[in-house]
This record gives structure tokens, sequence and C-alpha cells, in this order.
């Protein structure tokens, strides 16, 4: 029956295109933003997933970049360590040249006095962003973040590689400090005196002008006991570098499985994406053509009143 207050087929066929049209808003979002999932009504638990490990890859990110500025940190310090081992070196074998009964000491002394006064400039430069790890700071120890942690019970934390300071002469760094930051040379592995003969010396300190033979084989020994300590401090130092290395080479890998990961919840399919727009393109036309195929029939009406 043909009415011409109800058309059933043009409300069917009114249903359809807006349905089509639905779906195709959806696919055109999906093509243009590259994302299946954009909000939380398109799936709440796989939304509420990517958001959560998108915020965590932010926070790798921003560890990522800590390590950085703690690696600049730990490698000024080895390049000021290992300045300073060449210059005890030197010293030492300048020590061995005056052990020569012919040799004048005051000119040896000389030299060793400019050697001295360089490793005092060397572990003043060693400062990167404020920090100098090879003279004792303040709070008696520093640190570089080292990794970002979220725990099972959906807790985060971010873990640190601390660096305590040891001020003996037989520590880990060359000089102590005073509580304003001034460097100390009176403390650290250059600077802790031991006694030689009558007198203290310390590596910074030593002064051979009038020393015997005997007492200049014990200033020989006391900086080798100093070269002995640095070379374990470097070793120290180098750990932890090694450390941040391998901790940034994981963060970028892991923050690339979180980026792939998170992908595939919620990226879209552009292959099926376009192959679905066209399917409804050509849908939306065709029920375009029924709706107005559904129209024209009340239209038809008229012709049998005529």
């Amino acid at each position: 029956m043909t009415s011409i207050l109800t058309n059933n087929a043009a409300m069917a066929a009114l249903q359809t295109l807006r349905s089509i049209g639905a779906n195709l808003q959806e696919t055109q979002g999906a093509v243009s933003s590259g994302l299946r999932i954009s909000k939380a009504s398109d799936n709440a638990a796989y939304w509420s997933i990517a958001t959560s490990m998108k915020s965590d890859n932010g926070a790798i990110g921003a560890v990522s970049d800590a390590l950085g500025l703690g690696a600049a940190k730990v490698d000024t310090a080895t390049t000021a360590v290992t300045s300073a081992i060449d210059i005890v070196g030197q010293i030492k074998n300048k020590l061995a040249t005056a052990m020569e009964a012919s040799v004048d000491k005051k000119s040896v002394q000389e030299e060793i006095g400019q050697l001295q006064q360089q490793l005092q400039s060397v572990a003043q430069s060693a400062s990167f962003n404020g920090e100098n790890w090879v003279v004792a700071q303040n709070n008696g120890s520093a640190a570089v973040v080292s990794s970002f942690i979220r725990g099972t019970n959906g807790t985060v934390s971010i873990s640190t590689t601390a660096y305590k300071f040891d001020t003996g002469a037989t520590g880990n760094v060359l000089f102590g400090a005073s509580a304003n930051g001034t460097i100390q040379t009176d403390s650290g592995i250059l600077g802790t005196k031991q006694t030689i003969g009558s007198n203290q010396y310390s590596v910074f300190s030593l002064d051979i002008s009038k020393m015997t033979s005997g007492e200049i084989s014990s200033a020989l020994n006391m900086v080798q006991t100093a070269l002995n300590s640095m070379t374990s401090m470097g070793s120290k130092l180098g750990s932890i570098s090694s450390r941040i290395d391998l901790q940034t080479s994981f963060a970028s890998s892991l923050s690339d499985s979180i980026q792939s990961g998170v992908g595939k919840l919620v990226d879209a399919n552009m292959e099926q994406e376009s192959s679905k727009l066209s399917a409804l393109q050509t849908q939306q036309q065709l029920a375009v053509q029924s709706l107005s195929i559904a129209n024209s029939s009340s239209q038809q009406i008229l012709s049998l009143f005529r």
C-alpha cells in the first residue's frame, strides 16, 4: 500500500543513510588522525592503557634527559681525574730524578710546585652545572638519575645511583671542601698529609728542597699511593658511566617498545581504513539514490488522479 502520509521506504533509506554517515565520519576521523581509538568512548580499556603508557613514555624521556645530564657530570669528573693522574705521574718522575745526589732539588721543586698548582686548577675546573665530583660536596654525596620504575601496584618511582665522597688519602675525591664550597687543600687524595721525616706533607704540599734521599723515597711511596687511589677513583667513575650508558640505551629501547605497543592498541590500519572509506563513500551515494527513489514514489500518486 502506498500512503501519502507515511513513506516507509523513505524512512528506511534515511535511517540507512544516517548509519552510513556516522560510519563514514568515524572512518574519516581515523584517516585524518591516524588513530583507531582517539577518545575513551571508542574503547575505554584500550584508551586507558594507552594514556597511562604514553604518560610513562614521557617520564622515560625525561629520565633519558636526566641520564644525559648525569653522564656529563661523570664525564667531567673522569676527565679531571685522568688529567690529575697524568700530572701526579709527572711529579713521580720528578721525584725519581731527585733521587740522584747531584740533582739540584730546588730546581726540581720549582717544577713540582707548578704541577701542584695545576692539580688545584684541574680540581677547581671540574664543575658541571654547579656540581664538582672531584671535590667533596657539603652533603657528602652526589647522585644521578638511573631509571624510571612503574610498580605492579601502579606506583611510580625514580631510582638514583649515589656517589659518596671520601676525603681520606685513599678516598674518592682529589680535595675536600669547606662549608661554602671552597677547596680545602689539606684533605682528599692530594691534600691528606703523611709524616715524612720530621714534617708532614701531602702530594699538594710536597717540598723536597731539603729532603734526604730516604725522605724523597718516602715521598715517592706517598705519591704512588695517591696514584693508586686516583686510579681506583677513576674506576668507580667509570663503572657509574658504564651503568649510565647501559641505562640510556635501555631507556631508548624501552621507549620504542612502549610506543610500538601503544600503536598496536590505538593506531589505525591505514590500508584497511582507506578501503573502508571507499566502500562507505560508495554506500553513501547508493543510499542517497535509494532515498531519492523512495521520495519520488509519493509523487507518482498524482498520476492516478489525472
